[in-house]
């Protein structure tokens, strides 16, 4: 249900607050008065975890509709004012907009979202959608979050399995005991073809571990720090997907038969 903030009822979704809040500057750029509270109550939302990075910069340091006014006024006074008030607000607010609307979403992203939310919703899925929230604005924490992302699977699967870790265990320690386990180690298969891919499935995880140590948020980094972009973030974060997928899938596949 809409909350009610007083007189003013606030949408159901994400993306609908997002415009309501973008008309509200759209409005007081035109005649300079909003209710400040429901501006706080939406500030307030879209200040958490990762639409923080999305939201218009003015939109972070202004509290209140005195402090955005006087913000707005430096954009553009006089004749033509309020057009160019409005067109710095349109810009200003299309990441976060093009965010809540999915547009920054890759096809695979809703089947790799259903095979992970019906493995473990509070766990893997979470630490999916983390990864995914990032990816686009915050390409550092999103290759931290796709290490966590198999870490997570691979630790819920050897849980599942019966199996102990320890806090020393990294993810190529806990990817190869996981990968034993459901039978996917090269050394389990005399295909050539078999022992190929599973051998480059072992190598893309490795190399994520190895990614994220290197260039991601989780060490501190010199005066020369590497900075990942987004399309660096993209790969790491849809490998990441993919595989967590295949290991879920696969551990699902075997479940079921013993089951039979």
């Amino acid at each position: 249900m809409p909350l009610n903030l007083g007189h003013q009822e606030l949408p159901d979704t994400p993306l609908e607050r997002a415009m309501m809040l973008q008309n509200m500057l759209m409005s007081l750029a035109q005649n300079g008065n909003i209710d400040d509270s429901v501006y706080a109550q939406l500030r307030s939302e879209f200040m958490q975890d990762t639409t923080r990075l999305l939201l218009p910069e003015f939109i972070r340091t202004c509290r209140d509709q005195n402090q955005l006014w006087s913000f707005l006024k430096q954009v553009a006074s006089g004749t033509g004012s309020w057009a160019a008030r409005r067109s710095h607000i349109d810009n200003a607010f299309r990441p976060l907009l093009d965010h809540l609307e999915g547009r920054n979403s890759a096809p695979a992203d809703t089947s790799i979202s259903e095979a992970l939310l019906s493995f473990d919703p509070d766990g893997v899925h979470r630490a999916w959608e983390r990864a995914l929230n990032r990816r686009n604005v915050d390409p550092e924490g999103a290759i931290t979050a796709a290490r966590t992302l198999l870490e997570t699977v691979c630790m819920r699967i050897l849980d599942d399995a019966g199996e102990t870790y320890g806090p020393s265990d990294d993810l190529p320690n806990l990817y190869g005991r996981t990968s034993r386990i459901l039978s996917l180690a090269p050394s389990q298969h005399t295909e050539d073809a078999f022992r190929a891919i599973l051998g480059g499935c072992h190598t893309v995880v490795q190399n994520l571990g190895t990614l994220r140590n290197r260039i991601s948020d989780a060490h501190g980094q010199g005066r020369n720090p590497v900075r990942p972009a987004p399309r660096h973030a993209a790969l790491a974060v849809n490998l990441a997907g993919t595989m967590a997928t295949f290991l879920v899938e696969t551990w699902l596949t075997r479940q079921s038969a013993q089951a039979r």
